[in-house]
């Protein structure tokens, strides 16, 4: 049987949902700003396609797609964007000759370093009126708190015992 929340998890919950909105909303809102600063930038949902890439390596459409809770026809645009801007090639499947594998290639493999390296310095910017034990401690939480929202949003979609 599922523990019924107390008022003061409610509570918690309340100005944590307030606060990840909030943020949500920033983030969409820089996205936009970015986009309208550097019209030729990629998207969000592509470039995320080509981060799988350089951290996992070589992969199958389908297996990407389903590293990013995706189908392959939604991702398929999103890989022909980054081939034709070199940062992804396509090349048979050592394996399956038919099948073909995406690859990040040494300029995407650049561009997603100097992204990931502003992207740092600019969220490190944002603690610099923390001390590192909470910017430690508000990453060991964040990182908490995302495991265990996949692993709540995974068991959603499961029927529990005796249902």
């Amino acid at each position: 049987m599922k523990a019924v929340p107390s008022d003061e998890q409610l509570a918690i919950a309340d100005e944590v949902a307030t606060q990840l909105f909030r943020l949500v909303r920033l983030v969409e809102r820089a996205q936009v700003q970015h986009h309208a600063a550097n019209p030729d930038a990629v998207e969000r949902a592509t470039y995320l396609l080509l981060v799988h890439l350089v951290k996992d390596g070589p992969r199958r459409a389908g297996a990407l797609a389903e590293a990013v809770h995706s189908d392959p026809s939604t991702i398929s645009r999103q890989i022909g964007h980054l081939v034709k801007l070199g940062y992804v090639e396509r090349t048979a499947d050592p394996e399956d000759g038919r099948a073909t594998l995406l690859a990040a290639t040494e300029l995407g493999q650049r561009v997603y370093q100097q992204n990931r390296a502003r992207r740092n310095e600019w969220i490190a910017g944002m603690f610099d009126s923390w001390s590192a034990a909470d910017g430690a401690q508000f990453a060991e939480l964040l990182g908490r708190f995302t495991t265990d929202f996949e692993t709540v949003k995974a068991r959603a979609g499961k029927p529990t015992e005796g249902a």
